[in-house]
């Protein structure tokens, strides 16, 4: 099967509000006003939470019809912590991300123990944003050009 590529632009609307266009969609980033921001959308850290979850239950639910049961209902629930003090320029003592994530996937399904654990095995290889997560993706950052107002 082919590569997919997608994409997306961003806009910066403020020192905390980012407009991102993704296909025919607008998503607005934004922080809580305890970090700066104006709390009108979440922040980027709850939308790496966001497409966690919206990944597994995708994925999830494509499994599960291979294995031959449906998923009714799938309730995510995902937590981590992260210390704010590197991205303040206050430390370099921690990362600037998650320290690590807990995911608790709770799926109302009819299959039993052993194939639910099978089927979270599966969903933990096959999500992409989780192998994006648990493994190193090269990343490349350049400046364009310098822009003055």
């Amino acid at each position: 099967m082919a590569d997919l590529k997608f994409r997306i632009k961003a806009q910066r609307a403020s020192d905390a509000k980012t407009i991102v266009k993704a296909r025919n969609f607008e998503i607005i980033v934004d922080e809580p006003q305890s970090l700066g921001g104006t709390d009108l959308a979440p922040n980027p850290v709850e939308y790496v939470l966001a497409a966690l979850a919206g990944c597994l239950n995708v994925t999830g639910c494509l499994i599960a019809k291979e294995m031959g049961f449906e998923i009714k209902d799938l309730q995510i629930d995902i937590c981590g912590d992260l210390n704010p003090a590197k991205l303040f320029g206050q430390s370099d003592d921690d990362r600037a991300g998650y320290k690590g994530l807990e995911v608790r996937m709770t799926p109302v399904c009819n299959a039993d123990e052993a194939t639910l654990n099978e089927w979270m095995r599966r969903v933990e290889s096959r999500c992409p944003v989780s192998d994006n997560l648990m493994n190193a993706t090269p990343l490349k950052i350049t400046l364009k050009t310098l822009q003055t107002a």
